[in-house]
């Protein structure tokens, strides 16, 4: 695996991390060089990342929102020439909560688009695809119980 490779699979499993320990502000300082399409709220830069998590995203007293996102299936292409590269993966996300015993709560795509910035990777863009919904009430202010 190239240096490269290497490098944007470490970005994409820091977000899973940083989202599953609840640290949203770090997650989201991962994508302060990229645009995110994300769906209904449109276009969004990293501070309205942040805005929109800090206003979706459920935060248990434990200060996560006791999910695990599992990020497989990694499809990177790097132009080495350009200092670009592109990425298509899936992603699972399982909750357990007190009231919701452990399951898959959602699956879908990113896609992501990466550049070599001062001689570190950064995303520079991704979309989210969200293909399978499961009970996501327990992880989102916008769905009801």
């Amino acid at each position: 695996m190239s240096d490269a490779t290497r490098a944007i699979h470490n970005l994409l499993h820091r977000y899973a991390e940083a989202i599953d320990a609840g640290h949203l502000d770090e997650a989201a300082a991962l994508f302060r060089h990229a645009r995110i399409e994300a769906g209904g709220n449109g276009t969004l830069d990293h501070a309205g990342l942040l805005a929109l998590w800090q206003r979706i995203i459920v935060l248990y007293p434990c200060g996560t929102p006791r999910t695990r996102h599992l990020i497989s299936n990694p499809i990177v292409d790097i132009d080495e020439a350009t200092g670009t590269a592109t990425a298509r993966s899936c992603y699972t996300v399982f909750q357990a909560t007190e009231q919701l015993p452990l399951q898959a709560i959602a699956s879908g795509r990113y896609l992501d688009r990466f550049a070599c910035i001062d001689g570190q990777w950064c995303f520079t863009a991704r979309e989210y695809r969200l293909d399978l919904v499961g009970d996501m009430s327990w992880h989102l202010t916008t769905v009801k119980h």
